[in-house]
């Protein structure tokens, strides 16, 4: 099957399961999956449920869908992502962005857990994204464009939707939710960076480091999704003293950060 059948046939298979059209999608990265308790009515469908599906093997990741209602919103949250360093392709990876496009999402909020490389971020901040670079070795449009999906040479400018930026940094305000701004840089993982590495990335213009969500947001612009994105900062590599991190612990200092990005994204969708 080609691309474009495959999502029409997932998109189908979804559409059969829910009883609402959702308009906003939610990606969680690891350790974030108390958001899912903010959704009402839920329904939820397993990834080995769904055709065409991969099936996150990640600690962290629940690997599920939840539809329901946040924010008088109907939505649809992916509880669990696919990573290139899974040994999944991009095509894969980006996969379900695709079916939320083909559901009717027109807003995509994604999470992520990063390393923080700014000498003014604290473990726990967490960090708007405002741009990214992309240091995958494989881009997610690489091939033969389907116009149906998305112009060949898609602009990104405004990856990241600056009017969502801009009631974010509203809204954090009134609720006093203190947040970073910085630039997020994509690497394919699955090591955690080395300190030359860290000090290299943060010189060529990066805030945060992480292996994930840079893929997804080409191809939600791509298909004209209005996206916004958020770090949760876990650990730092800014330090002359190395580090020893592990997964564990990242997933330990997002699970502290989560209710804060969870009720800043609530209230955002309630506001759209």
């Amino acid at each position: 099957m080609e691309l474009f059948d495959k999502i029409e046939s997932t998109a189908s298979f979804i559409k059969s399961r829910i009883k609402e059209t959702p308009t906003c999608g939610i990606i969680l990265g690891s350790g974030l999956g108390g958001m899912i308790e903010l959704i009402e009515n839920q329904t939820e469908i397993h990834y080995s449920e769904i055709p065409n599906f991969p099936v996150s093997t990640v600690e962290g990741h629940a690997g599920k869908l939840v539809f329901g209602t946040m924010g008088g919103k109907n939505v649809m949250l992916m509880a669990g992502r696919f990573h290139y360093y899974e040994g999944y392709g991009m095509q894969e990876i980006t996969f379900p962005v695709r079916v939320m496009k083909a559901l009717g999402i027109e807003y995509l909020f994604v999470s992520n857990a990063a390393g923080g490389m700014n000498p003014k971020f604290d473990i726990g901040d967490l960090m708007i994204i405002t741009d990214h670079i992309n240091l995958f070795p494989e881009h997610p449009l690489r091939g033969k464009n389907d116009s149906r999906l998305g112009t060949r040479f898609p602009d990104m400018g405004e990856a990241y939707n600056k009017e969502l930026i801009e009631m974010a940094n509203y809204l954090a305000g009134r609720m006093e939710i203190k947040v970073r701004s910085g630039v997020y840089v994509g690497l394919q993982g699955p090591t955690f960076e080395t300190p030359a590495e860290y000090r290299w990335l943060h010189t060529i213009g990066g805030d945060a480091v992480g292996m994930s969500t840079v893929p997804e947001v080409i191809v939600a612009r791509h298909g004209g999704m209005k996206v916004f994105a958020m770090s949760v900062i876990t650990d730092l590599g800014i330090t002359d003293i190395p580090v020893v991190i592990t997964h564990e612990e990242v997933l330990e200092a997002a699970k502290i950060a989560a209710p804060k990005m969870a009720a800043l994204v609530q209230a955002m969708i309630k506001t759209i």
